[in-house]
């Protein structure tokens, strides 16, 4: 299909969608055979963010550089009265702009930014509509790792921007700063950047040391360990406490993130080269089988919950143990909101089983490891009005000094440039307390040594949020007679939606 017929076609589609003339399932499958898959998109769920007040900013003097703030003041001249549109996903990076950060900007460069928060699924509705219709209703893409390949030549590569515009080009802005993982895993497309990385929510392992030093236990070094420490917790505590818990909820995406991890873990894939589906042969039943001893050590509302109930299991102290993105950790430290302030441990993930399989034993770029990760970019769009001026926001936006920020005040979410993890700001707030970033040591090298990415495909977007998780819930419903039969019927499906 050439460019223009896509475009007209892709606003057709988004048109019949946001008018509720055809359903979820035919937007995401039509969209996605197009090209605009969406590996993280939910059910119009947000993701965690704890951020910490204004008071605490301004009593930590957590404010914008002066000379960053003198750069945008300076090169800002020539755009003073335009207004630059984002539309976002609920991430602690965009939500700590939006609160606190973005006053900044706009008093130096006399600019004013609308950011709109919304469900990831509208996000990917609203870009796919300035795409294919070429209005430039937003200036910035926020980009899920999954749409990257998609959207490679809506956006520009910063690389070029950078090239292109040294006069608009922030001094030690410094792209090579970004963890060289996560340009791999999310920003890049084939030779092009994709934006930088904006946002990496990962998989990383918390605990209750507390319980693990009344059982005598150390932090797991295997899977296996892990369970057999689940077990014994809830033999000794339940039902008042269990030894771990789950995003398990039939048919959303969380559950197919949690099966992910232990697929991983257990040698396997969820396609083979030749793009078949394998989460039914021999690793991929091990996983299921170790999964389904891990849940009986799980509170029995477990699968009714995707991450906000599985997050709530351990900070309202009815499970000791989980699997989880890292951006809980800092909420388990308030203890205005939580009953385990400073009694939550991070390190990473348990060892794999099995050695994990590597990328040439995976189709579609899926990339195997037990720290699942669901990361973003943030890109210019080649559709904005304002695309130079949308470059300086995005600089300031993604610089050390306001990821740095972002991180101290967005709830101590995991930063993507190398430098902020050691910045004073950063290190400063490794304190029991709302917005710790006492975890993010673990965080880094969980990026660098345990990351797992999906695969990249069109169709993924309606296998991740239907085809797998919603019989993944069956077979936990008890609707299949086995772990084997559950996933032959996924590969059936699997197989049958990719071939078209």
């Amino acid at each position: 299909m050439r460019d223009s017929d896509r475009k007209q076609y892709l606003a057709g589609l988004t048109d019949r969608y946001v008018n509720r003339r055809i359903g979820r399932r035919d937007f995401l499958r039509n969209a996605g055979l197009l090209g605009l898959g969406a590996g993280a998109l939910g059910s119009g769920m947000t993701r965690p963010f704890f951020g910490v007040s204004q008071a605490f900013a301004q009593d930590n003097g957590l404010t914008p550089s002066k000379d960053i703030l003198d750069w945008v003041r300076d090169v800002s001249k020539p755009f003073a009265g335009k207004t630059l549109r984002l539309a976002t996903e609920s991430t602690p990076p965009s939500n700590a702009i939006n609160s606190q950060l973005k006053k900044y900007f706009e008093e130096a460069s006399g600019m004013k930014v609308e950011i709109e928060v919304l469900p990831l699924e509208q996000v990917l509705q609203k870009m796919t509509l300035d795409i294919a219709s070429q209005l430039g209703s937003y200036d910035l893409y926020y980009i899920d790792q999954s749409w990257a390949a998609s959207v490679s030549n809506d956006v520009f590569d910063p690389r070029e921007q950078i090239a292109a515009s040294a006069d608009l080009a922030m001094p030690n802005y410094n792209i090579d700063d970004f963890l060289p993982a996560l340009v791999d895993g999310i920003a890049k497309y084939g030779d092009r950047w994709v934006g930088v990385p904006y946002d990496i929510p990962i998989f990383m392992m918390m605990y209750r040391k507390d319980i693990y030093e009344k059982m005598g236990f150390k932090a797991p070094g295997t899977l296996e360990e892990y369970y057999d420490q689940a077990k014994a917790i809830s033999k000794e505590m339940g039902p008042d406490m269990y030894g771990a818990t789950g995003q398990m909820k039939s048919g959303h995406y969380s559950l197919e993130c949690d099966w992910t991890a232990w697929l991983w873990g257990h040698g396997g894939s969820i396609f083979t080269p030749d793009g078949k589906f394998s989460g039914n042969d021999e690793e991929g039943l091990a996983a299921m089988e170790y999964w389904t001893r891990l849940k009986e050590t799980m509170p029995p509302g477990v699968t009714g919950w995707t991450w906000d109930g599985q997050g709530q299991s351990v900070a309202q102290g009815v499970a000791a143990t989980m699997m989880s993105w890292g951006e809980f950790f800092p909420y388990f430290d308030d203890p205005s909101a939580t009953k385990v302030s400073g009694l939550m441990e991070a390190v990473r993930c348990p060892k794999p089983k099995k050695a994990l399989r590597t990328v040439d034993q995976t189709g579609y770029g899926e990339i195997p490891g037990v720290g699942h990760q669901g990361g973003s970019s943030l890109a210019v769009s080649k559709n904005s009005k304002n695309p130079d001026a949308a470059w300086i926001f995005m600089q300031w936006a993604t610089c050390a000094d306001t990821q740095s920020l972002i991180t101290a005040l967005g709830g101590g979410t995991g930063p993507t440039r190398n430098s902020v993890y050691d910045d004073p700001r950063v290190v400063a707030n490794r304190r029991v307390g709302p917005g710790t970033t006492r975890h993010l040591d673990v965080v880094r090298e969980t990026i660098a040594k345990d990351m797992g990415s999906e695969p990249d495909l069109p169709q993924w977007a309606e296998l991740s949020n239907d085809t797998i998780p919603v019989r993944l819930g069956k077979y936990f419903a008890g609707e299949y007679s086995s772990a084997k039969e559950a996933m032959d019927d996924i590969a059936q499906a699997t197989d049958k939606i990719v071939a078209g």
